[in-house]
């Protein structure tokens, strides 16, 4: 039997002991999350993914895939999770590759290439390269994009192929920025369910956005742009890096996102 919502009677009992246990351990969102989690799975397997969330493991690592700029991007344990905010990275990308012939995207610290796959949904043709250190992001970013891009597994830009330096139009980066003694503060999710590979910024959060700064402007054509997340309170001082290394540095941020990116363009001439 079903009410006037079309919802079985002993679904809407099932659905409310897992909004209530939801509850109790924590989540916010528990209702959303009970009704996601249901459509997810039922009987036995539905009970094993409601064990794992009221653990603490991460929604989407629990669901296998988050909503990230109008997609479903997959997700396993141990990866970091997409955040909204980085859709302001894409929001710039595909801004700055307005009228470009043919452009060429790198995307490093690529996690599971949400910000590639993203692109690549806006714009089919392009030439894009994504990598990470972590196997298991780079296993997460080739089940993504499939064959439509080239996914390496290397430090920054060590295994992007060399025929492309100083042939980049954006080089996209969603670089840890978090200070190392800052990650004890993080939420358990994050810091027990994600990889600090892709959380450590080092002692002030600069350390990966440095050598960003120091390696972009030698792989980004003239007039190329590289595109850096930060926090807000810390996009000055990667704007600088940036500056330094030769580049003209903005700030972007988007309130409604909550995301800040650092951009740096090279020269034309």
């Amino acid at each position: 039997m079903t009410d006037d919502g079309g919802t079985a009677a002993g679904d809407r009992g099932d659905l409310g002991a897992i909004t209530s246990r939801l509850r109790a351990a924590g989540c916010v969102f528990a209702e959303e999350e009970a009704r996601l989690l249901a459509s997810s799975a039922a009987g036995a397997a539905l009970a094993r993914l409601v064990e794992r969330r009221v653990a603490g493991e991460p929604l989407e690592q629990v669901v296998g895939w988050v909503a990230f700029d109008g997609l479903r991007v997959v997700v396993e344990p141990g990866v970091f999770v997409p955040r909204r905010r980085t859709e302001l990275l894409v929001r710039v990308a595909d801004r700055l590759l307005a009228g470009r012939a043919e452009p060429v995207v790198v995307e490093l610290c690529c996690g599971v290439a949400a910000v590639s796959a993203a692109l690549l949904a806006r714009r089919p043709g392009l030439e894009l390269v994504a990598g990470d250190l972590d196997p298991a992001a780079v296993r997460g970013a080739r089940r993504n994009l499939g064959d439509r891009a080239l996914v390496v597994g290397g430090d920054l830009l060590d295994e992007v192929p060399a025929r492309l330096r100083g042939e980049v139009d954006v080089l996209v980066a969603n670089a840890p920025y978090v200070p190392t003694a800052a990650i004890a503060t993080m939420p358990p999710e994050a810091r027990l369910h994600e990889p600090a590979l892709a959380l450590d910024g080092g002692a002030d959060g600069l350390a990966l956005h440095r050598r960003l700064a120091a390696a972009a402007p030698g792989w980004l054509r003239p007039g190329g742009v590289v595109l850096i997340e930060a926090s807000e309170r810390g996009a000055g001082a990667t704007a600088a890096l940036l500056t330094a290394a030769g580049l003209t540095a903005e700030v972007v941020h988007d309130d409604d996102l909550d995301g800040t990116v650092v951009a740096g363009t090279r020269p034309l001439i």
